[in-house]
Order: structure tokens, then sequence, then C-alpha cells
């Protein structure tokens, strides 16, 4: 059971990439963003609302924060990213979210770690200038700026598992996922139906509906029913066997990637197992880059 959850969860987090790349065919890339946290928030919300009578007024802040670094920025950043980068290499550089949520814990939160886990940092932050330095379809020639998209999402992420851990540990994982999302949902909807060519879109460009059925089904998955998967899944197993769904993601995206014609290059190859072996280093010996069962969960992949 445990490891059909986990193989589960992998082919949910890892196919949100290329679900990504479906909804730009006739989105832009706000839509996307916006579209997403629009759908996830309202799949939750009957969730969210029976989960606010465990909550104090001080939560509400701590939980919106936890929203916009969590899901809102990391939604519309992925979206920008993938206009100019495949969606495997996307998903290759997610993976740095565990080796980010290292270093932030012990710069800003005062965690110690070992050995092994500065050598694993080193290589994958080798196999990020990989990535940043590769252009797809060709051969190392140039900063490719939109990996640095990724970076900075990583490091929302990263920076909202450590909130998490340290400002919001009362709650349970389904709290923070559900409510936060509810209070970040109408932020996305405003800006959706207010700001953007969404219904425009939809009415007018041929394969809009299409479009709009993937990314809602990102939404859905991504955040959803990936928590739900994610939440049984650490009952049923230990912390080290549900955090090994980090180093699985990067081969699901790479694998919908290539099925759906993408061209990788040797260096996008060796960015992927540098950062992979770097993710393993960091997270021996029960590193603290170990993402523990209230915050892993709440990523919104």
């Amino acid at each position: 059971m445990p490891l059909a959850l986990l193989i589960l969860l992998s082919l949910i987090w890892g196919t949100s990439f290329i679900l990504i790349k479906q909804g730009l065919k006739a989105f832009d890339p706000d839509v996307v963003g916006a579209l997403r946290v629009s759908a996830a928030a309202t799949f939750m919300l009957p969730v969210a609302l029976l989960k606010l009578r465990n909550l104090t007024p001080s939560h509400y802040g701590r939980l919106f924060l936890s929203g916009l670094m969590g899901i809102l920025i990391p939604s519309f950043l992925f979206a920008f990213a993938q206009t100019r980068l495949e969606s495997a290499v996307t998903g290759i550089g997610n993976s740095l979210t565990p080796i980010f949520t290292l270093i932030i814990g012990a710069v800003l939160f005062g965690q110690h770690f070992h050995r092994s886990a500065l050598l694993g940092i080193f290589i994958g932050l080798t196999g990020t200038v990989l990535l940043i330095l590769s252009r797809t379809g060709e051969s190392i020639s140039g900063i490719n700026a939109y990996s640095l998209l990724i970076i900075i999402a990583c490091l929302f992420y990263a920076t909202n598992v450590n909130f998490i851990k340290y400002r919001v540990a009362d709650l349970p994982s389904m709290t923070i996922t559900s409510v936060s999302i509810l209070l970040i949902g109408p932020f996305a909807m405003g800006y959706l139906f207010g700001a953007t060519n969404f219904v425009e879109t939809m009415s007018t460009t041929p394969g809009a509906w299409r479009s709009f059925g993937f990314v809602v089904l990102l939404g859905l998955m991504s955040t959803a029913v990936a928590t739900i998967v994610f939440n049984r899944l650490v009952k049923l197993s230990t912390p080290l066997f549900t955090a090994s769904v980090t180093y699985l993601i990067p081969l699901v995206a790479v694998m919908w990637g290539v099925l759906d014609g993408e061209k990788l290059m040797l260096n996008h190859y060796l960015g992927m197992v540098a950062i992979v072996g770097g993710v393993y280093l960091t997270n021996m010996r029960k590193s603290p880059a170990l993402p523990s069962a209230k915050s892993y969960a709440h990523q919104n992949r």
C-alpha cells in the first residue's frame, strides 16, 4: 500500500509540469497561474470551511502568508518559466526545494546540518548551474534567465517549509493547506476575471476549453488530491520513505517531456543527476532538509 501511494503521488506531482505546458497552449502564463489557484481554492472550499473552527485570529495572517509563499507566487513563476523552458527542465529544477530548505533553515532559523549535507548542497547547486547555463535544444551557450524563475519559486517553497515548521507547527497539514488556499483564492479569482483576458480567450481561442481542462486538473490533483494522498502516506510509512517522492518527481517530469517530444541535451541530464544526488546527500542521517509531514504536504507541486 505505501509503495502504491508513493508511485501515485510521484505521478501526480511529476505530471504538474506537462499540465502547465498544455495550459500555456491557449492561455497567457498569468492566466494559467491564477486559474490553477482558483480551481484548487474552489475544490478545497468545503474542507477549508470545516477547518476554520480550529483556528485562532493569530493563525489567519500566517496562513495567508504561507499561501502566498507556497502556492500563489510559485504558481505564477512556474507558468512564466515554462514559456521558455521545457516541462522536463522545470520538473528537474523543482527538486531543488529540499536543498534550499536546508540552507534557509540554517541561515534564518539556526538549524545545524551534517557534513554530507554540505557536499549535497555543493553538488545540487552545481546541477543548478548546469541548468541555468543550458538553453533547451542547444549546447551550453549562455544564461537561460527563465531558469532563475524556477530557482526563485523553489526558494519560496523552501521558505514556506521552514515557516510552517517554526510558525504554524500547531496546525495539521490539511488545515494549513485548505485554509491557506481559501485565503489566497479570492485574490487569484479577482485577478483572473479582472486583470486578464481569460473570458475573451475562452470564447474566441481554439483549444481554450482543452487547456482550461488541463489547468483545472492541475489545480485539483496537484494541490487537493496530492495533499490527501500524502497525508495517508505519512501515516503508513516513515518520513524517509515519504520524502523519496523528491527523487521520483523529476523522473516523471522527464518521462512526460520525452513522450511529448521535448529534446533534452546531455547537460540537462547531468544537471538532473547532480540535483537528485545532492538532495539525497542532504537527506542522509535525517538531515533538517528532510521535509516533515506538516511541511512537505503543503507544497503545491
